[in-house]
């Protein structure tokens, strides 16, 4: 007779985290893992501006492999992130653009008073009132109303021209993507294109229209793109060129 075993519980894993903070040289950078099943090894990259990372795994990766990942690329990650270019301090007498033009940042001082451009014997400037402290705020807050006022305008002037209705438009932050399209017509952009060009946001606004029409990215969706922007190679170039720029620029 055999002795009587004791059922063990089974082990459980600890659940992988997928949000975090890691070290390199003392210095603390937000970290977000995402698993991809068609992912064989891991790849790690560097956000604009140095100020996160993103990491994809393979299914069934474990903790310590990783912490072990992370720790054999310390090396490479400090010297990576000495090269990057951090995000434009927004501050007074700095520099930001707007529809493609640098301006200067002027600080009026005043408490009260609306943000605008103003275009000067001094050059292009951008006035701002209000607090000090709150100044990159006001500067945010402007970009995105002239955002929506040129998106909002574009997108129905090329959904007329496909003809098919577009329920709303909303802003955000994005970091991956400058725009997208849903299946039931919501369109979102990123507001920081306003700091583009006029023929680059014209481009976005006609690129996401177009997925009215051809929700995929094949020839025809293309061609689509193309008639409603002629422009739009010399706009893609510009994005990869200057896009990461535009995402370091830190309004926080």
């Amino acid at each position: 007779m055999f002795p009587l075993l004791k059922k063990l519980a089974p082990t459980r894993t600890p659940a992988l985290q997928l949000e975090r903070m890691v070290s390199v040289d003392g210095r603390s950078i937000p970290l977000t893992i995402r698993k991809n099943s068609r992912a064989t090894r891991i790849t790690l990259r560097i956000e604009p501006g140095g100020r996160s990372l993103k990491m994809t795994i393979p299914p069934g990766l474990r903790e310590r492999d990783i912490a072990d990942f992370l720790d054999r690329y310390q090396g490479w990650l400090s010297n990576r992130l000495k090269r990057q270019k951090h995000g434009g301090v927004v501050e007074d007498g700095g520099e930001i653009l707007l529809r493609g033009v640098s301006h200067r940042i002027v600080h009026t001082g005043e408490i009260r008073g609306l943000t605008r451009s103003i275009d000067s014997e001094l050059g292009h400037i951008l006035s701002v009132s209000g607090a000090e402290e709150h100044l990159s705020r006001r500067i945010a807050d402007f970009l995105k109303k002239e955002a929506r006022k040129d998106l909002e305008a574009l997108v129905a002037l090329h959904a007329a021209r496909v003809g098919k209705p577009v329920r709303s438009i909303s802003l955000k932050d994005t970091r991956s993507r400058w725009g997208s399209c849903s299946w039931d017509g919501k369109l979102s952009f990123s507001w920081r294109i306003v700091m583009a060009p006029p023929a680059v946001i014209d481009y976005l606004a006609a690129h996401e229209v177009a997925h009215l029409r051809e929700m995929n990215h094949g020839p025809a969706f293309w061609a689509l793109c193309k008639d409603l922007c002629p422009g739009m190679d010399e706009a893609k170039a510009w994005l990869k060129r200057h896009g990461s720029a535009l995402h370091a620029i830190d309004f926080a």
